[in-house]
């Protein structure tokens, strides 16, 4: 197993933990926001599923760059 193999596999790992905790933390301030204005909650909705979409947008390029990177 080269090295490279092994920072690709570490990378991915830490790009698929940084998404969950992003979109996590992303998911609990909307639901709190919709909590304090319910009447407000198709505009937190659609801002939180944009947010969510650029975040996970972020890592699957990181997983793309990892698994570049482990086939060199």
């Amino acid at each position: 197993m080269s090295l490279a193999a092994l920072a690709a596999g570490i990378g991915a790992g830490l790009a698929v933990i940084g998404a969950g905790i992003g979109i996590g933390r992303l998911a609990a301030s909307a639901l709190e926001a919709i909590g304090r204005q319910p009447e407000a909650t198709g505009d937190i909705r659609t801002t939180m599923i944009i947010a969510a979409a650029l975040v996970e947008g972020v890592a699957l390029f990181a997983l793309v760059i990892c698994f570049i990177l482990q086939g060199k």
